[in-house]
């Protein structure tokens, strides 16, 4: 269970003598209030289950990230409150069920100009029915409608995002920070190919190598930290992805504080700041 990278976690808390076991979220009889801490990793099936999934979280005291950090981030509706954060975030287009996608080429207030889009859940881990399309293709368009309709058939948003161009050359910049200080950087490989189908697995493979985060990342990561630290406290474990706007300035394009990927074995040393961030004495 976990990444596989979680091991190296796992063996620093066993060497410093404290014991780790791995349960399923949904195990009926578990007492989970008789653990020092419990902490959030691979629940990649919460995203069909989101009200039971809260719901298990709320009953969890020692539960770090808790139940309200939760609650917020497994819905990406978030990212329309940090503009008001002055945080740079990507342009994003929601739409609930009964509405339909805008047409491309149009221009107005609420609709999209051609080029390429993902369109994914609101609520969806490992780019899960997530895809790119490019709406100057009409086959692309009935892609996309029937993409949006199937989002909306499971009583779900759907939201539609511009493609960042600068990740077919530039991948993803990931900031990982544990306690609310800055642990390392990775680089991530595109995900999305164009005229591929939605993922089908849990998660779509990765292409992932450290990563010497600029000067400029670093300022917007810290400024999102400090909104997540003023409205939730410092967490244990939060991750923000970013990427190169058109202007080269860094935007986010998602802030991972439920089940990200943490990538120990990119940064030496990792696992045992993760490690000295976990609350041990609640």
């Amino acid at each position: 269970m976990g990444d596989a990278d979680d091991a190296l976690m796992v063996a620093v808390l066993e060497h410093e003598g404290h014991e780790v076991s791995w349960h399923l979220w949904d195990e009926a009889e578990l007492d989970w209030g008789g653990f020092d801490v419990v902490v959030v990793r691979s629940t990649w099936d919460y995203q069909r289950r989101r009200d039971e999934f809260l719901r298990w979280a709320e009953r969890v005291p020692v539960l770090r990230n808790p139940a309200p950090v939760l609650a917020w981030n497994t819905d990406k509706r978030y990212l329309a409150e940090l503009g008001p954060e002055g945080i740079a975030a990507i342009e994003t287009t929601y739409l609930p069920p009964g509405s339909l996608l805008p047409p491309g080429g149009n221009k107005e207030p609420d609709g999209l100009a051609a080029g390429e889009v993902v369109i994914k859940p609101t609520v969806s881990a490992g780019s899960k029915d997530t895809a790119r399309f490019d709406l100057s293709d009409p086959a692309a368009v009935a892609r996309a409608e029937a993409l949006t309709a199937e989002i909306h058939g499971g009583g779900r948003t759907a939201m539609v995002q511009p493609y960042i161009s600068s990740v077919d050359e530039q991948g993803e910049t990931a900031l990982l920070y544990f306690g609310g200080e800055f642990s390392h950087a990775i680089g991530k490989g595109p995900l999305l190919r164009p005229g591929e189908g939605p993922t089908e697995g849990f998660f779509a493979p990765e292409t992932v190598e450290p990563r010497e985060a600029t000067a400029a990342e670093l300022a917007l990561g810290a400024k999102v930290a400090k909104a997540i630290a003023s409205r939730f406290g410092d967490l244990l474990y939060a991750r923000v992805d970013l990427v190169a706007g058109d202007r080269g300035e860094p935007i986010v394009l998602e802030v991972e504080l439920t089940e990200p990927s943490l990538f120990f074995a990119h940064s030496e040393g990792a696992a045992r700041r993760f490690a000295q961030a976990l609350p041990y004495s609640l």
